[in-house]
């Protein structure tokens, strides 16, 4: 048991947590648990997870911002190999903190991980030259259920960082990237998300 540190409401935001598990090493390595149910629940969270999803993108990805509108997900997000800076967005309509964003640096040095509740939208930036990303959902994926958030709407202003660019309004990826040159990789869809005071709420 205690064998994380948990920082809860980060940001300010109700129920965001950024955790830190105790990592055991020496000089032949490391060892640490990635997630232990009892330690979550002493820690205050009683979440049944029901999947684990795993991707890979290059640098200069930038994947979100996503939500699942009838079945939202609680997420458990980490990276276990590269660097990405991830984001959450408050869109739970009842929340003080609507619409705020809160984001962390998730990196396979500092085993950090990000647990989203249900109703935010979620996406990551991608900073080293690849990076795999895993994450725990409390839910399965269910088809046409996916809303989508513009990742760089200016009422939000979210401050993605390494990024250069200037806002044109709308989600496109045109003109932007890293400040090594890196041109900012994003998918079709993602490049057609409204705006904050035009999406769902929770």
């Amino acid at each position: 048991m205690g064998q994380i540190k948990v920082e809860k409401n980060v940001g300010g935001i109700e129920g965001l947590c950024v955790i830190t598990p105790a990592v055991h090493g020496d000089n032949r390595g490391y060892f640490m648990e990635t997630y232990n149910q009892n330690d979550m629940k002493e820690a205050g969270f009683d979440i049944n997870f029901v999947q684990d999803n795993q991707s890979m993108s290059v640098k200069g990805v930038l994947r979100g911002l996503h939500f699942q509108k009838n079945f939202p997900q609680c997420k458990l997000v980490r990276a276990v190999r590269g660097s990405v800076f991830d984001v959450a967005v408050d869109l739970r309509s009842d929340s003080k903190t609507y619409g705020k964003w809160y984001g962390v640096e998730l990196t396979a040095e500092n085993k950090k991980q990000f647990l989203i509740p249900e109703g935010f939208a979620h996406g990551f930036l991608v900073l080293s030259d690849e990076a795999e990303f895993c994450y725990k959902v409390n839910d399965f994926y269910h088809a046409n259920d996916e809303g989508g958030l513009a990742w760089n709407d200016p009422e939000i202003g979210i401050e993605w960082p390494h990024l250069t660019g200037a806002y044109q309004g709308t989600a496109s990826a045109e003109g932007y990237a890293l400040d090594d040159g890196t041109p900012l990789n994003l998918s079709d869809k993602d490049q057609k998300w409204a705006g904050l005071k035009d999406t769902f709420k929770f």
